[in-house]
């Protein structure tokens, strides 16, 4: 199924009701419908066509919805850029991605050569367009999305999602979650994230429920849009649930009365955030688990017990292994890498043949994940095998960190871990070690990431260090440095 399939039922049967809110404005399913076709002629009039790629990079607005509706629609495959993102890591995505334009509001904060369309005049010729044009017939296999991500040990690389992809995902979560029509869906995650787009859009888009849409989440407003809006429908990041327990126990419970699910995922949710929020809003939140590779892997149900600490059970479609070092199955106990083949499964990297090789093997993705699972089915995380940090939901990937550290004139070395933080999950803490004869602080190294980094992916702890410990083969022994932080009571 392609995506033009998997929306046309609510396009047609719910046209004439009210889907998106945004900005204090109302939009009909049959305004959103023509507002992507417009857009897409407008997009195929400056001549893209099947195939292109068309990097996105905007804060969430309506016309993100039409923009990447409009490219569905031509086949062109969209490139969701992080807007906290800078030359270093936006520039590989736009080469890597060879993008025929980027979209943006107003200029960017990096340079670039990539050929840079505004979204502001692309919504003015689309409202001037009578949204005719050719459209490319779209199959279900054509690429969607190229949706970036990093391993700790190279450059960002682009995960293909393909059409079928995205709507088996949407598919999915629409049965688990128990998602209709008579929803109404509060969206504050990014839609360049692959779960405020992959999960946000596509189940509202699946079900022709009402959603409103935010430019992001404001903590201090969270409790006058939560009460007026009066969402039965939430999906966040453990972040925004520890901010919604700030929430005086009176608003609390009077959102709680209409809410019916909560779902949280990109980051282990801590157990006494769960329980914390079902005691002041009376719904225990459902936390679930995927990646971008996977789309949709694991989730707690929606009927039965939602287990604090765990992920769940493999979701419908889904097939799991837990394997050892040797590629052997581990029992019910035991830690592994968790596998997973389903039909959510990226089509491997772009442009990346061995990469994808590696991690895609007779059908199954290798996630770098450990795992266990209970004899009663249940699946918890156990860390990752590479050294991953995940702060508010965000990846961040310690190599990447520390390659923009040593830029810096003054530090030799660095090395980056991360460290429990309560209201991220994780931070990002620095080693670093200065070159000889240089005065370097603590300061120093802070503003030189402030204009290298995206602002999660800043070191909020900075520890200049005379020498870092090395293993036997030259690779910094980080274990060590957890180890040392420990023993002074710094990683709790």
């Amino acid at each position: 199924m392609n995506l033009i399939e998997l929306f046309a039922p609510t396009f047609r049967d719910r046209a004439n009701e009210v889907g998106l809110e945004w900005a204090s404005q109302e939009f009909t399913f049959r305004d959103l419908d023509r507002r992507a076709d417009r857009m897409a002629a407008v997009l195929s009039a400056r001549g893209l066509a099947a195939g292109d790629r068309l990097a996105i990079y905007l804060a969430n607005r309506i016309e993100y919805v039409d923009v990447f509706l409009a490219a569905t629609r031509l086949g062109v495959i969209a490139v969701p850029i992080n807007i906290l993102y800078r030359e270093r890591e936006a520039g590989h995505i736009l080469r890597d991605s060879q993008a025929k334009a980027l979209v943006v509001a107003g200029a960017p904060p990096f340079e670039t050569n990539v050929s840079l369309w505004q979204v502001d005049d692309l919504a003015a010729s689309a409202r001037a367009s009578d949204g005719s044009g050719r459209h490319e017939m779209v199959r279900a296999a054509m690429p969607a999305a190229l949706i970036y991500t990093s391993g700790t040990t190279g450059p960002a690389k682009g995960a293909v999602i393909t059409q079928a992809n995205l709507a088996a995902n949407a598919l999915t979560i629409v049965d688990a979650w128990r998602i209709t029509a008579a929803d109404r869906f509060l969206l504050a995650l990014p839609l360049f994230h692959v779960h405020g787009l992959g999960n946000g859009i596509h189940g509202w888009l699946r079900t022709g429920c009402r959603m409103r849409l935010l430019e992001r989440f404001d903590h201090t407003s969270a409790a006058a849009m939560l009460l007026d809006f009066r969402p039965t429908l939430f999906f966040g990041v453990p972040t925004m649930y520890v901010r919604l327990l700030e929430i005086d126990a009176a608003s609390a419970r009077e959102i709680g009365r209409t809410l019916r699910l909560a779902v949280s995922g990109s980051a282990p949710l801590p157990p006494q955030v769960l329980e914390e929020f079902e005691r002041l809003y009376g719904q225990r939140i459902l936390e679930r688990y995927g990646m971008t590779e996977t789309l949709m892997t694991l989730g707690n149900p929606y009927d039965g017990e939602r287990r604090a600490g765990t992920v769940g059970f493999p979701l419908l479609g889904v097939e799991t292994r837990i394997v050892a070092d040797d590629g052997q199955d581990v029992p019910a106990g035991a830690v592994g890498e968790l596998m997973v083949k389903a039909p959510t499964l990226c089509a491997g990297y772009w442009n990346q043949p061995e990469l994808t090789a590696r991690a895609f093997v007779d059908g199954w993705f290798h996630t770098g994940d450990l795992a266990m699972r209970t004899e009663d089915g249940y699946y918890t995380l156990c860390g990752r095998r590479s050294d991953l940090i995940i702060s508010g939901g965000f990846n961040v990937y310690p190599r990447e960190v520390e390659e923009a550290l040593t830029e810096h004139p003054d530090i030799a070395e660095a090395a980056v871990v991360g460290v429990p933080d309560p209201e991220t999950g994780e931070a990002v803490k620095a080693f670093v070690v200065a070159r000889s004869g240089a005065a370097l602080s603590p300061d120093d190294v802070s503003a030189h990431a402030a204009t290298r980094l995206a602002r999660f992916k800043r070191p909020v702890v900075v520890e200049v260090v005379d020498s870092l410990p090395h293993s036997a083969t030259g690779k910094v022994a980080k274990g060590r440095l957890r180890a040392r932080d420990q023993d002074r009571g710094l990683l709790g």
